[in-house]
């Protein structure tokens, strides 16, 4: 349960920089990028090929939880910013 919420916390810290950093981008604001981080930070965290490396805390694998944080947000981002070429 303590690895769930260090990789909740990690994605809300990660998110909520990003979305700061991205300012306009991210249409849902915060709330949007911390669900992206979430999304990110479980990829990096859980999958069993990039939580090998790094300092763990919780048995979490901290850095590929923050690189996947990013990811995920930029992605949002991304996704974000070609739907409103779209519109």
């Amino acid at each position: 349960m303590n690895g769930f919420i260090l990789t909740v916390i990690i994605a809300i810290i990660c998110g909520s920089i990003l979305n700061s950093l991205l300012a306009g981008k991210i249409k849902g604001g915060a709330g949007e990028a911390a669900v992206a981080g979430l999304v990110g930070a479980w990829i990096g965290a859980y999958m069993p090929f990039f939580n090998t490396f790094g300092p763990k805390i919780f048995d979490i694998a901290v850095i590929p939880t923050i690189i996947g944080s990013i990811v995920g947000v930029l992605v949002l981002s991304f996704i974000s910013v070609m739907a409103q070429k779209n519109s």
